[in-house]
């Protein structure tokens, strides 16, 4: 089988999805969620404590599916750890058999469950890029030599719907020039607007995985717009939503359209559809995706 990486450089439309390690040591549901999915998706990223919400290191979880056979995508947070712990994660990941890695620098503590936590950022997320180029080269970020080195495919995430795209690019254009080898976009609602912005980004020809949630109600979208950066919503898909006599499936044909008009802009999708991972299979039968990703192709 191909690797996340090769796959994504194949020419092959990919589909990920996300797996959030549990808040507690109870992986069962998890595991079941992987095992139902494992054949309609390529990889499964695994959070770092999504939105400062204390849970399971994904490094153990990520350690845990490469056991099963299934291929997880690390992510690394620069909010908690200082430039010495994020390395020996690396380099521990590295021996746990762990390929991929999405770096970010996280979200602070005073928007999590433990707001009185101390936020860190000795690091953001191009100088955590920085670190695996390092490592990639035998030295660690002081210069020192490594003894043995770690070869990750390393990639960034990019906010296509902030309003500062000028900054957005800026930092796309020092991402790929420190081993960026990828990006995960934020949620995608809109297709004209990831149009632009794919226009301009497409010149770095680094490949580009959109977002996409399938949205529950007209108050998840509302939510989505009040409490997540990077995420805009459009009126008229709020207005579709609240009118729905079956919200479920019009959340379901939201996505699937959004797919259809994305397939052509993008090297693939991170579809999540949060706590109703069933609806994932429907939407890619909808849209036309194969299961079988060995099929997949643009």
């Amino acid at each position: 089988m191909r690797s996340f990486i090769e796959s994504l450089t194949s020419g092959k439309f990919m589909v990920t999805t996300e797996l959030i390690p549990p808040k507690g040591t109870h992986l069962t549901p998890l595991f079941e969620k992987a095992e139902a999915l494992r054949d309609q998706v390529d990889a499964f990223i695994l959070p770092d404590s999504h939105a400062a919400q204390m849970s399971m290191s994904p490094l153990a979880v990520a350690h845990l599916l490469v056991n099963r056979g299934i291929e997880p995508i690390l992510s690394i947070t620069c909010r908690g750890r200082n430039r010495i712990a994020l390395q020996s994660d690396l380099l521990g990941a590295h021996a746990l058999g762990i390929k991929n890695i999405v770096c970010m620098t996280g979200d602070h503590p005073v928007v999590g469950d433990h707001p009185e936590a101390t936020p860190v950022f000795d690091l953001d997320s191009i100088s955590l890029l920085r670190a695996i180029a390092s490592h990639r080269a035998g030295k660690d970020m002081s210069g020192r030599r490594l003894t043995g080195t770690s070869a990750f495919s390393a990639g960034a995430v990019v906010d296509p719907a902030i309003t500062n795209q000028d900054q957005q690019m800026r930092r796309m254009e020092m991402k790929v020039a420190v081993g960026a080898q990828f990006f995960f976009a934020q949620a995608v609602f809109d297709p004209l607007l990831f149009e632009s912005f794919m226009s301009t980004a497409s010149r770095f020809s680094v490949p580009i995985i959109a977002g996409l949630i399938v949205l529950k109600s007209g108050d998840m979208a509302r939510h989505l717009n009040a409490g997540q950066l990077g995420i805009a919503v459009p009126d008229a898909l709020i207005d579709e939503m609240d009118r729905a006599e079956d919200p479920e499936s019009t959340g379901v044909a939201i996505a699937t359209r959004t797919i259809k008009d994305l397939m052509s802009l993008c090297q693939g999708v991170h579809l999540v559809s949060v706590g109703r991972e069933y609806q994932i299979s429907s939407v890619l039968k909808a849209a036309g995706i194969a299961s079988d990703s060995s099929l997949r192709e643009r």
